[in-house]
């Protein structure tokens, strides 16, 4: 017997107007893709630009072919919980992984990206500022929170966290903060997969370092990978 033919990985991103920013989320799926030969992707977006995951889902669901949707966001939020949840509860065929993060590699390509832009990781008076989107699901700033503990590891000046949006504290004052207990340096480390509106706001928030944002990079891919694949192995036995 012929095995069917593997779940469709949909791969769904927040969405954004940058066009960088939309060129390297697309690459991201192509990565993926390159690394699997045969995997069928496609992309969907929560906000910004189409086509919405509702839409993808369904349309998918209507053609007969199961699909496992991957979040492209680095923690799990209203968008994860609600949006991407919404859109896989309403077909049979359909389920959702966990996002991108918290993971170990999201945090060793920070660390490359802190080095990239001239931060010393033994530095013990360089602070750095785990900045990130932000979100009102303690879920989400519990994930973050994560994340910044894994950089801590590699680090050794203190390593916090501040947002864009919606959770505390906001990312200018995480930068006033850390100056306030003794940085000498202090650094933005950009917990964002890519350029767009809340990284285009990092750039004033005080620092004396700005990141580039994660993407591109083939660990973030390969993450994007092992979500897709523990999905399968739970949900589509036999794939």
């Amino acid at each position: 017997m012929t095995a069917p033919p593997a779940p469709v990985l949909v791969a769904c991103a927040h969405g954004t107007r940058n066009p960088t920013g939309r060129r390297l989320i697309a690459e991201l799926a192509l990565a993926a893709r390159a690394l699997r030969p045969g995997l069928v992707t496609t992309a969907a977006f929560v906000d910004v630009q189409p086509p919405t995951v509702v839409d993808v889902v369904a349309g998918l669901a209507a053609e007969g072919r199961p699909a496992v949707v991957v979040p492209l966001l680095l923690s799990g939020g209203y968008h994860v919980h609600v949006d991407i949840a919404g859109a896989v509860a309403a077909h049979a065929s359909a389920v959702a992984a966990r996002p991108l993060g918290p993971d170990p590699r999201l945090a060793e390509v920070l660390h490359a990206r802190l080095v990239e832009a001239g931060a010393d990781p033994a530095d013990p008076a360089t602070a750095v500022v785990l900045a990130a989107a932000g979100s009102s699901d303690a879920r989400s700033v519990a994930d973050v929170d994560r994340t910044a503990a894994l950089l801590q590891e590699s680090w050794a000046g203190p390593v916090t966290t501040g947002y864009g949006s919606a959770a505390q504290p906001p990312v200018p004052d995480a930068v006033a903060a850390a100056r306030e207990r003794g940085a000498r340096r202090v650094v933005i480390a950009s917990y964002l997969l890519a350029p767009g509106h809340f990284h285009d706001k990092l750039t004033g928030a005080g620092a004396d370092v700005v990141t580039a944002p994660l993407l591109p990079d083939e660990r973030i891919a390969a993450v994007l990978l092992d979500r897709y694949d523990a999905v399968l192995g739970a949900e589509f036995p036999g794939r």
